[in-house]
């Protein structure tokens, strides 16, 4: 198959576009933030915290609904033995919105941080900060690679170029823009992609279900024609395996940096809320046409058509569905627009995942843990290259790894098992310190990967109850593999014993060294004697002195401190509040 012109030329007027609104939105934006005594550097994190309805709800929904997202809805509808009733995301990330939105953004927001990662660290410590990191930084590396390779592979279908090229095109604009304007320039061309999202898939959508070739889907939803129905159902021994899927997506979709990011950007926490509901909508809206595509490719003979005569379900290419349907069943010029959505779906997420990588390592990483001092020059420049190299690592990833997406979805599972449990700690219970913090850590980490990972190879270690013996056959080569499936909802339980953990060693270790039963010197953390001893310190000295540092110790003596220290966890106008900025204080208050 030759390259086609049409669609070279609709790609690179589509990246020409992207490119310009980018550089448009730095140059607009590039004293916001900053007039009035801001940082610029916390002005490439969060904006100016002036985001609006408009551009905030589209920014927000381009953050989920990703090439991942609308490639990954299609080949679940499409599946035999899956079908609509296992296509879980549209749904959990909607849910996960609103429960964001109800729960997390007004206390994240409210209290002024600028990453997720400022209240571990606030409460928990510059080095379980770094430890939180880990996972943080391994879901939005492999997610970005993840979806580049998605892009690399969608490219090759439709237009026949080259993978590599297409992949390191577009993470180069990607990092270009972000480069140049930070969040900003994030947000803007956002609002650009989701609308090619928009208008490219449902362009598409007619044309493929008008085809010949493709049977009435309302007949396919509920009766076998060409394949089992589209609409899928639900075992009743898979009954706990999908809730805990579920769940994952559900709750596991909250503590990212990319969803924070928009929080903490909103112009009030009130704002911070309605973009988490509007951008639940938007998520169930874009899923529609991705729905659909998966159905027509469920109820199409692909005899019928250029495709060939076996179909993609055995070629093992159920995951490329959506492309292919574009490719075959679309004329060219409308499967072009289809191209421009799905490459829109991917820089919208990946320059979402770079941006919010590198604020985490700028901020949490280097300023806090290493450099207090260093200037908000430096700061910007710390940004701008782990923009580039967190961007140039997950384009070698999408390249070099064949198994990216199996190490999105263990990396995923471990922000779920791991971030969530602490996120709900470190906000909403009175008490928690370090020493439970590590627990929790140790124990999600061990049950989540003594599960095992089939995607990866990753053999168990713990059989939990139901597991069961999987056989997969690999059409094309006659291979057989056989897997170790854990029916049991290992990951959620994982995810409960990891914030039981947290809660009980926190309490534990507090009564202990409180009551004299372990003598004060063994608290080699500071976790719990070293706060008491505060109380009776001289506040400035506690400042300057002390590594770990809270709003509400640093609240009475702002006038003591540096820019550098009161630009730490909030801004200026946070900390000249009473307090009521501080973990401590948000619990008193409820």
């Amino acid at each position: 198959m030759a390259i086609h012109a049409e669609g070279l030329v609709a790609i690179v007027i589509f990246y020409l576009l992207i490119l310009f609104v980018g550089i448009w939105a730095a140059w607009k934006n590039k004293n916001s933030g900053v007039g009035d005594g801001g940082d610029r550097s916390e002005s490439i994190m969060v904006g100016g915290r002036d985001i609006g309805l408009f551009v905030g709800g589209f920014t927000m929904t381009a953050t989920w609904v990703g090439g991942g997202y609308i490639n990954g809805t299609a080949e679940y509808v499409y599946l035999p033995g899956c079908g609509l009733a296992w296509a879980q995301a549209p749904f959990g990330y909607a849910l996960s919105l609103v429960v964001g939105g109800l729960f997390f953004a007004k206390p994240m927001r409210s209290r002024g941080y600028v990453t997720m990662l400022d209240p571990f660290q606030q409460l928990y410590g510059k080095r379980m900060g770094g430890l939180l990191f880990i996972p943080a930084l391994m879901g939005e590396i492999f997610w970005s690679a993840a979806i580049l390779s998605a892009l690399g592979a969608t490219l090759s279908v439709i237009v026949d170029i080259n993978i590599n090229m297409s992949v390191v095109i577009s993470a180069m604009i990607a990092i270009f823009y972000t480069l140049v304007g930070g969040l900003y320039s994030v947000a803007y061309t956002d609002v650009v992609q989701l609308f090619c999202i928009f208008l490219g898939l449902w362009i598409s959508v007619p044309f493929a279900m008008s085809n010949p070739a493709v049977s009435d889907i309302s007949v396919s939803a509920r009766e076998e024609i060409y394949q089992s129905p589209w609409l899928g159902t639900i075992e009743s021994e898979d009954t706990w395996l999908w809730v805990d899927n579920f769940c994952l997506l559900m709750l596991g979709g909250i503590p990212w940096q990319v969803y924070f990011q928009r929080v903490l950007s909103a112009s009030s926490a009130t704002y911070a809320q309605v973009l988490s509901f509007l951008a639940a909508f938007g998520c169930l809206v874009m899923a529609v046409p991705s729905v659909l595509i998966g159905a027509i490719g469920a109820s199409t003979d692909w005899n019928q058509t250029t495709y060939g005569s076996l179909p993609p379900k055995d070629k093992d290419e159920s995951d490329m569905i959506l492309p292919i349907v574009l490719q075959h069943l679309c004329p060219p010029y409308i499967s072009f627009f289809g191209l421009g959505a799905v490459s829109a779906a991917v820089m919208s997420s990946a320059d979402s995942s770079i941006l919010s990588a590198s604020s985490m390592f700028a901020r949490n990483i280097y300023q806090l843990a290493f450099r207090q001092s260093a200037s908000d020059n430096e700061i910007v420049w710390v940004m701008r290259c782990t923009i580039f190299v967190f961007g140039a690592l997950a384009t070698a990833m999408a390249l070099l790894t064949g198994s990216v997406y199996g190490l999105w979805y263990l990396s995923s599972d471990l922000v779920y098992v791991i971030i969530f449990p602490q996120l709900l700690s470190v906000l909403f219970v009175k008490g928690t310190n370090t020493y439970g913090s590590v627990a929790a850590y140790v124990f999600g980490l061990v049950l989540r990967i003594g599960g095992g990972e089939p995607y990866l190879k990753l053999p168990p270690f713990i059989y939990y109850p139901g597991w069961v013996n999987q056989k997969k056959v690999h059409h094309l080569t006659g291979e057989e593999e056989h897997f170790i499936q854990q029916r049991f909802p290992f990951k959620s339980v994982s995810m409960v014993a990891s914030f039981l953990a947290n809660v009980a060693f926190s309490y534990l270790t507090k009564y202990l060294f409180e009551s004299g039963m372990l003598s004060h010197k063994y608290d080699f953390l500071d976790a719990v004697v070293s706060k008491h001893s505060k109380e009776i310190m001289d506040k400035a000295t506690l400042v300057g002195n002390h590594d770990n540092i809270n709003l509400s110790e640093m609240a009475p003596v702002t006038q003591a401190l540096g820019g550098s220290l009161a630009g730490t966890f909030t801004n200026t106008e946070v900390l000249s509040d009473d307090g009521a900025s501080s973990p401590e204080a948000f619990h008193n208050e409820n």
